[in-house]
């Protein structure tokens, strides 16, 4: 039986890369306050509480954009999305849920 995959995805600068390297044990991810440091897909094979999965840190996502590479990271992040078995869809409690984002972002999970 293959791990099982879990996605870690938000809005940029949520938390998503520090989580991941909390759960890899290991400072993997680069973690600055400017957003769009994460690009690309980032893996690592994990083992937290007796449970093995691989764990995919995504760079943030934004809504709709002409900007090229804001939309490559959005692709990134939605081939994350639908290869995992698991979404953590993380965000910042102190903007919540962002309406347009919200709905926007999350058709490529219904």
């Amino acid at each position: 039986m293959s791990k099982p995959v879990v996605a870690v995805v938000g809005r940029p600068n949520v938390g998503k890369s520090t989580l991941f390297n909390a759960l890899a044990g290991s400072r993997i991810s680069i973690v600055e306050d400017t957003p769009g440091v994460t690009r690309d897909r980032i893996y690592a094979e994990v083992s937290w509480l007796d449970y093995q999965f691989t764990l995919i840190d995504t760079g943030g996502i934004e809504p709709e954009s002409d900007d090229i590479i804001i939309s490559r990271m959005r692709e990134q992040a939605e081939t994350a999305i639908m290869t995992a078995d698991v979404i953590l869809f993380l965000v910042d409690v102190r903007q919540g849920l962002v309406t347009p984002f919200s709905s926007s972002s999350c058709s490529c999970c219904k």
